[in-house]
């Protein structure tokens, strides 16, 4: 028991002295608790590369192991973390262009669109969004064959937004658990609307893992340098991303097309790695995949851009 008041009091401030201790504790943990955040966090980026590997004769080459490929980045190379061979699912998304200069196509990317979800496996999912001079998603993913009801009775009209449609189908993809991810562009390429610029739609499919496959329909009567600036936007999403331009909208040549895009998603290389550069600076980072066969060649995409901040 207290013998006094000042026993009392005495006891008092030692208990008010720990509990102020306690609390300074906490609120130095707490200060240095976003610090330790960000180093678990630049820890655990993994960079996933999809990589299509191709004999002389253009068809897939099966049975390769990690220790067939090396990748570079920036010229360093990178262990790899996780490597996959099987033919695992994949998710896309199908562009639609139903801009005002596609009003003689539509009926042409609607056949084209279907061709490709004709093709898809049980286990592969897709949706589809129209742009014009907005991006709306008519159908959600699914392993469905059917191209939505609400799409045939739609009408070319307004300006084209081409960057503004691969960066919402990008981000939507980014959320997707499957590790294969594409974007299936059908389109005349030619933007002339989208508020983000085509490097930042294409920074965010690089960071999602998308590979991005483009078909020209652009019809004949377009004039020669719009037809060129098109292509060449096409030709570039699709690059640097690792995916294929079709110069081809219809017909038989077409249906293999779309038959092969599918066939190389169900049958790409995934492989994933922890950068050993880890600053968080923003900037690009140029990947390279290598082969122990010469008498292979990889496609995968080329770079991404680093996280910031």
């Amino acid at each position: 028991m207290l013998n006094s008041a000042r026993d009392f009091k005495a006891v008092k401030y030692h208990l008010l002295f720990a509990l102020l201790l306690s609390f300074s504790t906490s609120l130095s943990t707490k200060a240095q608790q976003p610090d330790d955040d960000d180093v678990v966090r630049v820890n655990t980026d993994l960079v996933v590369v999809n990589v299509t590997v191709t004999d002389a004769a253009g068809k897939y080459a099966r049975g390769l192991h990690g220790a067939d490929f090396k990748v570079m980045e920036d010229g360093h190379e990178q262990k790899i973390s996780n490597f996959t061979a099987e033919e695992t699912p994949f998710a896309a998304v199908v562009l639609l262009d139903f801009s005002g200069s596609m009003e003689n196509r539509v009926s042409l990317a609607r056949s084209a669109a279907i061709h490709f979800l004709d093709g898809l496996r049980d286990e592969d999912v897709a949706a589809v969004y129209r742009f014009d001079s907005e991006v709306e998603q008519l159908q959600d993913f699914s392993p469905s064959h059917d191209l939505a009801d609400i799409t045939f009775g739609m009408h070319a009209k307004g300006m084209t937004v081409l960057n503004d449609a691969i960066l919402k189908a990008a981000n939507d993809l980014s959320t997707r658990p499957e590790k294969r991810r594409a974007i299936v562009v059908l389109s005349d390429g030619y933007d002339t609307r989208s508020s983000a610029s085509m490097d930042k739609a294409l920074s965010a499919a690089l960071s999602a893992g998308v590979t991005i496959y483009t078909v020209d329909m652009s019809g004949p009567d377009t004039p020669a340098q719009e037809r060129a600036q098109a292509v060449g936007a096409l030709q570039n999403f699709a690059k640097k991303s690792g995916g294929r331009y079709v110069s081809t909208p219809g017909g038989q040549a077409l249906r293999e097309a779309f038959n092969g895009i599918v066939q190389e998603l169900g049958n790409q290389y995934t492989i994933s790695y922890r950068p050993s550069n880890t600053a968080r600076d923003g900037r690009w980072r140029e990947i390279e995949v290598k082969l122990s066969r010469p008498d292979l060649t990889a496609r995968a995409r080329k770079g991404y851009r680093a996280p910031k901040g």
